[in-house]
């Protein structure tokens, strides 16, 4: 059975204090432990969310991004061993906007990948489309070449660590939303690769989140598709009655 999961990223935002505030709403709100929820501030809020969290074991803390080396001279990186020391559940590798305005490639993204998976993180995957790609059909082919040439080439094994979101670039905080049936279609798709790499059994215990201006307006809708497991939320995450909604409808 596939976990139902709505996760938070934070992105770069709030500060100690809001950041803590947040973290306590949401507990307060929530108590269905059928869902997990996960929260992903940003680096220096990490190791205060996790001990506010440890209450909870649905309440999961993921981390934005952790470097593609294991240690060494890398100013400002934050490696995944140090993630892993302090308590963090889930890290985040390939997000449109690590790809986009810190060029992240396909190889740094495999040896994220390594590291996460050495240091015993679990894997929430981006991949998605930009518009143009979109407008032009492309998208199945993007998303395939994505998944490919990176979770794709994990064993079974490791496999099982990663949770997939599909991100339709178009749709990130541009208030554009991919109507739940051209979400279930890019899900299903998904799925089918998974199912054509490693067979039914791990295709259908793969949890699929949808993340794309989902917000408590649509996001009953988007998860009443079969393929839709939750969703990776970003500006709703920061409000707390928002996100609490999101959760509910899912």
């Amino acid at each position: 059975m596939r976990k139902k999961i709505v996760a938070g990223n934070w992105k770069m935002n709030l500060d100690k204090i809001s950041s803590k505030n947040l973290v306590l709403e949401i507990l307060d709100k929530t108590d269905n432990n059928d869902i997990n929820i996960i929260i992903s501030p940003p680096f220096i809020y990490l190791e205060d969310s996790v001990k506010d969290c440890l209450r909870r074991d649905n309440v999961l803390i993921a981390a934005q991004n952790c470097s593609s080396y294991d240690n060494g001279a890398y100013t400002g990186e934050v490696s995944a061993k140090m993630l892993s020391t302090i308590g963090v559940d889930y890290v985040i590798i390939g997000h449109s906007e690590r790809r986009q305005y810190f060029n992240e490639s396909n190889e740094v993204l495999n040896d994220k990948l390594t590291q996460a998976i050495s240091n015993n993180l679990k894997i929430i995957f981006c991949c998605g489309e930009d518009l143009e790609q979109r407008e032009n059909n492309e998208y199945f082919d993007v998303i395939k070449d994505q998944l490919n040439s990176t979770i794709f080439l994990l064993s079974k094994e490791n496999f099982r660590n990663i949770v997939i979101a599909y991100e339709p670039i178009w749709a990130i905080g541009t208030g554009k939303t991919a109507s739940s049936d051209q979400a279930q279609e890019i899900h299903f798709y998904i799925r089918s690769l998974i199912k054509d790499k490693y067979g039914d059994k791990i295709s259908n215990e793969t949890s699929i989140l949808y993340g794309g201006s989902c917000k408590p307006s649509n996001s009953l809708e988007i998860f009443s598709q079969h393929d839709i497991d939750g969703g990776l939320i970003g500006g709703a995450s920061l409000n707390s009655t928002d996100f609490v909604s999101i959760i509910k409808s899912l």
